[in-house]
């Protein structure tokens, strides 16, 4: 049994994620502004921008381990040199916390967004699906915050990766498990009506992921951590597209750039490939919202009955 640190780990992912590693047998403490009711886990209220409190509880706490979630979520919520210093001093803090307490290994969260789609100026994908090798153009400041955050990561890997390990997962559009049952989802939707009206997925590719599936992503990455390349990113996500129509087809009509490379998506497949995920740490999406959604959207899915591949 590790003990492990989640920042975060009160929100909407964080739950998940702290469930997941506590169900494998993780002593897990979970810092965060706020609490969460039934958490199997040790909560505490810190501010991380604190960088001198946060070194202070992580050597209190002696983690093993930390995966990083705190974060300034939502692009637009503030405006973006806030997002984009809160979001990079938030990682500071606990890279520089959790090393000084000897944590030997880190997680952190970053975003598809890094990818650039959506930017009022225009995007095309290289190729599609997309995948890890694909090029980062953020266009927000939360998309850069993240890629900046993933160049963190680089620069300790450069720095500190001879004593810890250190990745970055992109987790696709987190839906927690209240909400497949009706509860809104981070933009105020039910994932229902995200099906009824493809415009609101068409804005993420139609990327999701269920939060449970996140927390089993993180796991793995702890129990193989050793074993791939220190510092390797992954995306994250579910293994079918948010939308009943075929991928390639809600793609022309609602992101018509994105047209000429999604001919290249059989079926429901999704926009953003984890193939990596499952190649090196064994870990591929077990939900869908094929499976998971307890009413079915408004518009007839010719699909649903269909197993969706693999991307």
């Amino acid at each position: 049994m590790s003990r492990i640190a989640v920042t975060g780990g009160a929100g909407r992912l964080g739950r998940s994620v702290v469930r997941a590693l506590a169900e494998a047998g993780h002593e897990v403490v979970s810092i965060d502004r706020t609490s969460a009711e039934g958490l199997p886990a040790r909560q505490l209220d810190l501010d991380l921008l604190d960088a001198a409190a946060t070194r202070q509880a992580f050597a209190r706490i002696a983690p093993d381990a930390v995966v990083h979630l705190a974060a300034i979520a939502v692009p637009g919520s503030r405006p973006d040199f806030e997002i984009f210093d809160i979001n990079t001093r938030l990682l500071w803090s606990v890279l520089e916390g959790a090393l000084a307490a000897g944590a030997g290994a880190l997680l952190v969260a970053s975003s598809p967004t890094v990818i650039g789609y959506g930017a009022p100026s225009g995007w095309e994908p290289a190729y599609l699906p997309l995948d890890e090798a694909h090029p980062v153009a953020p266009w927000n400041g939360y998309a850069t915050s993240k890629a900046a955050i993933e160049e963190i990561v680089r620069m300790a890997v450069r720095r500190d990766g001879h004593r810890a390990r250190f990745g970055v997962f992109r987790p696709c559009y987190v839906i927690a498990p209240e909400e497949w049952a009706g509860a809104p989802t981070q933009q105020g939707h039910t994932v229902a009506e995200r099906l009824a009206d493809p415009a609101l997925s068409a804005v993420a590719l139609f990327n999701y992921l269920d939060a449970r599936d996140a927390g089993d992503f993180v796991t793995a990455w702890l129990d193989h951590a050793e074993d791939v390349p220190n510092g390797a990113v992954f995306f994250v996500g579910a293994p079918d597209a948010l939308v009943a129509a075929p991928t390639a087809e809600a793609l022309a009509t609602h992101v018509p750039e994105t047209a000429g490379a999604a001919a290249a998506l059989p079926g429901t497949a999704a926009v953003f490939s984890s193939a990596r995920a499952e190649r090196l740490l064994g870990w591929r999406a077990r939900r869908t919202w094929r499976t998971e959604l307890d009413a079915p959207p408004s518009r007839p899915d010719p699909l649903r009955s269909a197993e969706a591949p693999h991307a």
